[in-house]
């Protein structure tokens, strides 16, 4: 069975001492470990940001993509080797700002994929811009007057978009963070887990005394993951409390049990020999 230390690669992430991106890392890793998972079977597929470099500190096959654009390379990944664990890497820029438009139809086609997104509330690779997620009034270099929007809600989104497992982690409660990752990865169909973070150098206010005073569990207070209602009031509460844990879960179809193309044999271990693709070139002509 792999161990943490054979996941590590010599890379060394280039994070901030005491970023909560170390954290979550590690807990990415216990999950593998404690699901017996073979790295060579597993995907792990990248935006830009901070939290884009995870795929050169895993040795699993890995992807660094482009911003925003994570959730398409996985799609594109997940038809053609189903039989592929694919875990989606984005911070709360790179999923929420220019992903958004992918996040919202990848959720409604429900692909068997789990989206871990790095939720610190400021765009820390470009230096401490306001993001999607930054709470009103958050005074940054593009925002120095404080925000006047509010803030995007990826919970209350990603149950209303069709995401199958909806859940919210916090990167200082590294049991429950790592028991999320395994079930968002053992579950069948898309889910998502929002793991709210420090960021230590540009993110003043959110910091983890902050957080310490208003999260609290769903599991402690009995929440039904299977009332869609139910979680629908619980991700529209903030501020004051912040829930933590499975707001939603559901079992559907995902996009491919659908297609009968891939339904015996992935697309990339079926044969071409014999494809002959003139007749559609010609078409075109």
């Amino acid at each position: 069975m792999v161990t943490t230390a054979e996941l590590t690669t010599e890379e060394k992430p280039e994070w901030c001492p005491g970023c909560g991106n170390f954290i979550i890392l590690k807990a990415l890793k216990e999950a593998i470990v404690q699901q017996g998972l073979e790295p060579h079977r597993i995907l792990i597929v990248s935006g830009i940001g901070q939290a884009g470099k995870t795929p050169q500190s895993m040795r699993t096959f890995g992807y660094h993509g482009i911003h925003g654009r994570a959730l398409p390379i996985a799609t594109g990944a997940r038809l053609a080797n189903h039989t592929l664990k694919i875990i989606v890497i984005g911070g709360d820029g790179d999923a929420y700002a220019i992903g958004m438009g992918h996040f919202i139809h990848t959720m409604r086609r429900n692909l068997d994929l789990t989206y871990l997104v790095h939720n610190n509330q400021v765009y820390g690779l470009t230096k401490g811009q306001t993001a999607p997620t930054s709470i009103k009034g958050f005074k940054t270099k593009s925002t120095p007057t404080g925000s006047i929007e509010e803030p995007v809600n990826p919970i209350a989104l990603a149950i209303a978009g069709g995401a199958t497992f909806v859940a919210r982690a916090y990167y200082k409660q590294t049991d429950d963070l790592t028991q999320l990752i395994i079930d968002g990865m053992q579950h069948k169909g898309f889910a998502l887990i929002d793991i709210i973070q420090y960021c230590i150098t540009f993110n003043k206010v959110n910091t983890p005394t902050w957080y310490d005073q208003r999260v609290y569990k769903l599991a402690d207070e009995q929440h039904d993951p299977t009332n869609k209602i139910r979680a629908f009031e619980k991700a529209l509460e903030g501020g004051e409390r912040i829930p933590l844990g499975l707001f939603y879960r559901e079992s559907r179809s995902t996009y491919e049990d659908e297609l009968p193309q891939i339904k015996d044999v992935p697309l990339v271990h079926q044969p071409i020999d014999d494809v002959n693709i003139n007749a559609l070139i010609e078409s075109f002509f």
